[in-house]
């Protein structure tokens, strides 16, 4: 059974990897976000509950309540990994955490990061910065703060319990990384064959 489990903060391009993995192996994709979902993105248009929300609260309470959100879907995420289809799965989302990620059985661990410039460049541009009002344009910025604390404490995470690391902005490392996954596979798939 092949798992993968990509994790890392919004807009690191877990989406992108991990459709591009469910493709080339055949693999079932889910998404984090499919099972719960934090406050997430003050844009197009912020609910007046998640402006509230970023507006209201200080930027280290604002990430606290994120790690509090991925704890109570921790349990959750363990059923999933210990119950997927005997073809496999490819699991990704800001809620696999590498703390939790170390813990878990799988054939593969990545956890994408960015320089903090370019996470920041890339958020803006998905919401369209320069076109909002000043209002959203100050909750997308205490997105990116959050954004950023989660980039950071996501990395050093990753590095202390040896998770693969790719960066956002390195595509052709995404490409190298579904090459070795999809060879991996060819090659135990061969094994098993031969045994």
């Amino acid at each position: 059974m092949t798992i993968i489990l990509i994790g890392g903060t919004s807009h690191t391009g877990k989406s992108t990897l991990a459709a591009r993995l469910g493709e080339r192996l055949g693999l079932d994709v889910i998404s984090t976000d499919t099972l719960g979902r934090h406050p997430g993105r003050p844009w197009p248009v912020a609910r007046p509950e998640v402006a509230e929300f970023y507006r209201s609260l200080s930027p280290e309470t604002i990430h606290w309540f994120l790690k509090v959100h991925h704890e109570n879907m921790r349990p959750r995420l363990e059923t999933l990994i210990g119950t997927a289809p005997a073809a496999g799965l490819v699991l990704e989302g800001s809620a696999l955490r590498p703390d939790y990620m170390a813990e878990w059985n799988a054939t593969a661990r990545v956890f994408l990061h960015a320089d903090p410039a370019f996470l920041a460049d890339r958020i803006r541009a998905s919401s369209q910065y320069d076109t909002q009002s000043a209002e959203t344009r100050a909750l997308v910025d205490i997105f990116i703060e959050r954004s950023m604390r989660e980039n950071a404490e996501g990395l050093e995470a990753a590095r202390r319990h040896g998770i693969t690391l790719i960066d956002a902005a390195d595509g052709d490392a995404m490409a190298r990384f579904t090459e070795n996954i999809a060879c991996d596979r060819r090659r135990l798939a061969d094994q098993a064959a031969k045994d």
